[in-house]
């Protein structure tokens, strides 16, 4: 019902227009090029505005005939981008099948369609390296590393190639190019930890270690590294606060405290490390300014009257009585070692020597060493450092195992007590 009043008011007010255009008075003349037209008002005006109409129409025209360039173009580019976004999703989808020659194809057909964008260039990439096209691979990502669109994408491309190949040097450098293109970077910074730790780059270790990692073995790292003496303490002491029953630890910081001077303050740290856990390295230290045997027995008892009980404690009493040609208490703490766990060839080797100060070169006394150096023969190994990740023994302590490269895991123990890694 709307629709037909306003059709009807819309006809009736054209009507009214019309008819008072019709009764305009008046006439318009126009003279061009010597030809005068003459016309009434309202006969004029309906001219004038067919004109205007026409010339509307004529410019429509010719506007859409120079946009039709524009339109091709509009709709191959459409074409193409649909077919490059095609290529790529064929190129992702063979990368993770593993297929080289199809993810080569699907790349540079991707690239010739839309472009060297950082897209299509990772993928190219990522396809050269599938198909162990190494030097192709490195010369696109150098393109990326150039352009600023790309650069992080291009240099830790770069980076992952240079791990590959175990170029440190190499890496450590495009390391750092990395974190000027993107600084702060959660990825760059556990990966420069991880190099950092490859080449032995303790300070950096050091400054990058997040809260989960071996703090105090780094940092006794970075303090024997350090020129500065004063630097070295700090770092020394800062390994100590953080594991203070880290062997290594203590004793950096204790030689550093021996080196200024302050001597008690060094047997101090070295009597709380073996209160914590027992090394022989302690008791060389603890024992290193004590030439005179009985003197090194009292030395050792104050070394070890926080841990008393410890098989450590009672093994280490067992040496220093002994080299002091006291057979007897060397017997007990021996026998109080051994019943504590010190089962290993150490232990019999000691009974061996104890044997033939206590009987002297007598056939009892040989007998006695016989038996113990044939129970050493059968005994477990003696402790030692060993990475807790690999299982490989080394002979010293060292911040990250070279055999597997994992840090903070080399402990001193019996191998055989151990424990085993766990599966990967």
């Amino acid at each position: 019902m709307f629709r037909v009043i306003l059709f009807v008011a819309t006809g009736a007010i054209a009507i009214a227009v019309a008819w008072w255009l019709a009764e305009l008075p008046g006439t318009v003349s126009a003279t061009v090029a010597g030809v005068t037209i003459e016309a009434s008002t309202s006969v004029a005006i309906v001219g004038v505005a067919v004109l205007i109409l026409v010339v509307h129409l004529l410019l429509r025209l010719l506007g859409g005939l120079l946009r039709v360039p524009g339109r091709v173009g509009y709709w191959a580019g459409r074409r193409n981008r649909a077919a490059g976004d095609a290529a790529v999703n064929r190129t992702l989808v063979a990368l993770a099948a593993g297929e080289a020659n199809h993810a080569k194809r699907d790349a540079e057909r991707a690239r010739r369609l839309l472009g060297d964008t950082p897209q299509t260039m990772l993928l190219a990439a990522e396809a050269r390296r599938l198909a162990g096209e190494e030097n192709i691979a490195e010369a696109i990502y150098r393109s990326m590393a150039e352009r600023k669109d790309s650069a992080f994408l291009g240099l830790r491309g770069l980076y992952r190639q240079a791990v590959a190949r175990e170029d440190w040097d190499a890496a450590a450098a495009i390391a750092r190019q990395v974190e000027a293109a993107h600084p702060g970077g959660s990825w760059l910074r556990e990966e420069r930890a991880q190099l950092a730790v490859r080449t032995g780059n303790w300070i950096d270790a050091l400054a990058l270690s997040g809260p989960q990692e071996p703090v105090a073995d780094f940092a006794v790292a970075a303090a024997a590294a350090e020129a500065d003496p004063y630097e070295a303490a700090r770092l020394a002491k800062r390994a100590w606060k953080a594991d203070p029953g880290l062997t290594p630890a203590a004793i950096a910081y204790a030689t550093r405290l021996r080196e200024t001077g302050r001597e008690k303050q060094a047997l101090e740290v070295i009597q709380t490390a073996w209160a914590k856990s027992p090394h022989p390295d302690l008791a060389t230290f603890a024992l290193a300014r004590e030439p005179d045997p009985e003197a090194r027995v009292r030395a050792a008892v104050q070394l070890v009257e926080r841990n008393a009980d410890h098989p450590e404690s009672h093994f280490l009493l067992a040496q220093e009585h002994l080299a002091a040609g006291l057979t007897q208490a060397a017997h007990r703490h021996a026998e109080a070692a051994r019943r504590a766990g010190v089962t290993q060839r150490r232990l019999w080797v000691l009974l061996a020597d104890l044997a033939i100060q206590e009987l002297g070169d007598t056939e009892e006394g040989r007998a006695a060493q016989r038996d113990a150096l044939r129970k050493a023969a059968a005994a477990e190994d003696d402790p030692a450092w060993r990475c807790e990740s690999c299982g490989t023994v080394h002979e010293s302590w060292k911040p990250a195992c070279p055999a597997c490269h994992t840090a903070g895991r080399i402990r001193w123990g019996v191998p055989s007590r151990l424990a085993l890694p766990g599966p990967a």
